[in-house]
């Protein structure tokens, strides 16, 4: 699973979830909003290398394979106005507030 710090900008107005995905591609993960029931999806999939092989480890504690985490978000955001950039294994998201409710949307990754 994947980790998150999850933050609150009074001054900016906006929410900002940070998501730790070391190895991944944006092309790898996928974001959804949900704003009708205010919540925050990402996930995605991370896959062996084909050089390696199973034989010959000791053990392994890097995770592969398909991941989701969804959390909880305010009804009160800028659908329009979130933003996802990912950069070094790290996702960001940024959430603007509003006060008013906005349809379900998927976010890109720039």
């Amino acid at each position: 699973m994947s980790r998150i710090d999850f933050h609150e900008s009074k001054d900016k107005n906006e929410l900002t979830a940070t998501f730790e995905l070391p190895g991944m591609k944006k092309e790898d993960v996928s974001i959804d909003l949900d704003l009708q029931h205010n919540r925050l999806t990402v996930s995605g999939q991370s896959t062996f290398s084909k050089e390696l092989d199973n034989e010959g480890y000791f053990f392994r504690e890097r995770r592969y394979g398909k991941f989701s985490r969804t959390i909880p978000i305010p009804a009160n955001l800028k659908g329009d106005e979130i933003r996802a950039n990912m950069e070094d294994g790290v996702l960001t998201i940024r959430l603007p507030k509003t006060s008013a409710a906005q349809a379900p949307k998927r976010i890109a990754i720039q």
